[in-house]
């Protein structure tokens, strides 16, 4: 199967047109936020170190990137980086910020890439705003365009048990779009049922400013 080009229209339940209509204070309250987190940039680093890409030299796709910080900080590291967003008004920040990165639209229900055509992807924050019925498919829209033994590096907001929160996802009202806070072990079987195996995982209390939990999941295909 090649890329997927002719998916039909962005049904996206607003989430778009919610981020197109906060980009620009978005980007500027963001600006600069990652490189405070020293050991989300470890993991960084560990996903493009993969020989996948530290080898065979191919993209790593930076999917939800927003207004392009991570994607910009993966080109840093000397790798083939993209980004790909849902939202046109965060694209429109990344061009105008990144100009000589490639940014393009789309979807992670049906991503626009084709098979194992990717060495690694970093899905930082852009799995939170899907619906737990939705979140399978798209995992194994991740897994189908990552080559054989290319890595995932995924972010997300933690379940919370002194909210009460339980083995299920929770969700919560995120400032942009109804998100979910998902248990750590709960996605990663998700991720166990799309064909990942987790190389590792971090799971911290959130920092001053932040209101939930920080995890990560690193795995490969």
């Amino acid at each position: 199967m090649g890329a997927r080009t002719g998916a039909g229209p962005m049904a996206d339940g607003g989430i778009g047109a919610a981020y197109d209509a906060v980009a620009e204070l978005y980007a500027d309250l963001f600006r600069g936020e990652l490189a405070r987190k020293e050991a989300e940039l470890a993991a960084i680093r560990q996903l493009v170190a993969g020989p996948a890409v530290a080898v065979r030299g191919l993209p790593v796709g930076d999917l939800g990137c927003g207004p392009g910080e991570a994607t910009a900080l993966l080109a840093g590291l000397g790798v083939r980086a993209f980004g790909l967003d849902l939202s046109a008004g965060m694209l429109a920040q990344a061009r105008r910020d990144r100009p000589r990165l490639p940014f393009l639209r789309g979807t992670l229900a049906a991503l626009p890439l084709a098979d194992g055509s990717l060495g690694a992807i970093l899905a930082r924050y852009s799995l939170i705003h899907l619906s737990p019925p939705e979140l399978p498919g798209a995992l194994a829209e991740l897994h189908r365009v990552l080559a054989p033994g290319g890595l995932l590096l995924t972010g997300f907001f933690a379940a919370d048990p002194a909210l009460g929160d339980t083995d299920r996802p929770t969700p919560f009202d995120h400032k942009v779009a109804t998100a979910h806070r998902w248990p750590v072990d709960t996605l990663a079987a998700l991720l166990r049922q799309a064909g990942f195996t987790e190389n590792a995982r971090t799971l911290r209390p959130p920092l001053p400013g932040e209101r939930f939990p920080q995890a990560t999941l690193l795995c490969a295909a």
